[in-house]
């Protein structure tokens, strides 16, 4: 009974853990979408978020966006972080074990032409230290919820990366877009002046309209320009997402083709698909880890017990060492337990406060989240009906401006009625290419926002 009860002792004192007992905080949002009118209703049975392979049908993103997975090199610093982390992890959790190191010696004397040889052999382990209060096992747990950590923020990076390389490739797609209505315009707009020359040439226009049919050629030539600049930056941006130049086959072929092959992201009913993801579950880790911190600083207060020991044989002659040598052990422990000074008490008070700093880290990423679902789904909510406004209005004024141009042609109205309408229509074609992005970018944020992949 006498032997078991040391046993029993230092159990009970190994199991020591005098870390906070970790429960995951109430999410502070509600526990459903918004709804209300800039809101589309959701199916019951709808599951949240979609795979990128899903999210995008078009063969030639898929392709840009497999090669970004490869070749970017922010995610890969981002997986190399994860390495460390891992690699962190292990080093702190080795110290919760022995390091036995194992050592031999010789001593060759020659003294008065007689020879007084020894050797020696010894297997052992250097100041351990025997983790009754759970500081060690705390510093291994803060370590490794630290690489867990490091995993979601990789996560994290490979979703931001999908959606970054979409949302170039898109807003590459627009702009091109933008600059075959700005050539369009300044084609069209050079057919007019040259018209509105030669009836000045005959004096059936006034100079006025000459000036005020130049006002839209520069305008599209300004605007060519621009477009072609930003165009050339759109790419330069793919190239560096992709990690390596894009070539040409694999440019966007229109927007309107895009959008049919991108999938509306569905975001179910519950918010409670916010806590899988991985930018939510990155901070939870990190306030896992500060609650393991608390533990380990706690556990420095109390007394820090280290045991040395080691065992041998050592032999006048080496071909007897391990025959006939003599056996020998040592076993020396120690303790230590901190009186003044050290700051041992302001690491408590230090760790406590970085939790507390976690945690609100962990609420804000909550309610950040489901504020940038909150704000997609109301875009998505309302954009299908911007859109087809803005369709009948590039009709309307494409109407406008055909019949103002037959009125000038005739003599029945002024140009300045033919320019209005004319600008009208460049604006119109303008903010319908616009609007069109601004339907892909959503699905695309709602992608990024559910953050259910990988």
């Amino acid at each position: 009974m006498r032997r078991l009860l040391p046993l029993g002792l230092s159990v009970t004192l190994t199991a020591c853990n005098l870390a906070p007992a970790y429960e995951r905080p109430t999410a502070p949002v509600p526990p459903a979408w918004p709804n209300g009118s800039a809101y589309s209703a959701a199916l019951p049975t709808e599951k949240a978020g979609l795979p990128w392979t899903a999210l995008v049908g078009d063969e030639r993103l898929r392709t840009i966006i497999d090669r970004a997975l490869i070749n970017n090199r922010d995610l890969r610093v981002t997986l190399a972080n994860v390495l460390a982390a891992r690699a962190q992890y292990r080093i702190q959790r080795a110290a919760q074990m022995p390091t036995v190191t194992a050592e031999a010696n010789a001593t060759l004397t020659r003294r008065n032409d007689q020879r007084q040889d020894s050797y020696s052999a010894d297997i052992g382990f250097s100041a351990f230290e025997i983790d009754l209060f759970g500081r060690l096992r705390n510093l291994s747990e803060s370590a490794l919820q630290s690489y867990f950590a490091s995993q979601e923020g990789s996560r994290a990076a490979r979703i931001a990366l999908v959606a970054e390389t979409a949302s170039a490739y898109a807003t590459l797609a627009a702009d091109q877009q933008l600059l075959t209505v700005a050539r369009d315009t300044l084609s069209s707009a050079e057919r007019t002046l040259a018209l509105t020359r030669s009836l000045n040439g005959v004096g059936l226009s006034g100079k006025l309209d000459v000036h005020q049919a130049e006002t839209i050629v520069e305008q599209a030539r300004s605007d060519v320009a621009a477009s072609v600049t930003q165009a050339a930056q759109d790419r330069n941006a793919l190239d560096l997402l992709a990690g390596a130049p894009v070539e040409e086959a694999l440019l966007p072929l229109s927007l309107s083709a895009l959008i049919s092959t991108t999938t509306q992201v569905p975001a179910g009913i519950s918010s409670d698909v916010l806590l899988q993801r991985p930018d939510v579950l990155q901070a939870e880790h990190r306030l896992q880890a500060a609650n393991a911190n608390i533990g380990a600083a706690r556990a420095a207060m109390f007394p820090k017990i280290s045991l040395t020991s080691a065992i041998g044989v050592a032999s006048s002659a080496l071909s007897s060492l391990f025959t006939g040598g003599a056996f020998s052990w040592t076993a020396a422990p120690s303790a230590s337990l901190p009186i003044f000074g050290g700051g041992i008490k302001g690491n408590v008070e230090y760790s406590k406060a970085q939790q507390q700093a976690a945690l609100a880290s962990y609420e804000n990423a909550i309610q950040s989240a489901f504020r940038e679902v909150a704000d997609a789904l109301a875009r998505a909510g309302t954009i299908g009906e911007q859109q087809q406004a803005q369709r009948a209005l590039v009709a309307s004024n494409e109407n406008a401006y055909a019949l103002s141009q037959q009125r000038y042609r005739a003599g029945i109205d002024p140009f300045l009625s033919t320019l209005v309408n004319q600008r009208s229509l460049y604006s119109a074609r303008r903010s319908a290419i616009a609007t069109d992005l601004e339907l892909l970018l959503n699905r695309i944020s709602l992608y990024r926002a559910i953050g259910s992949d990988f």
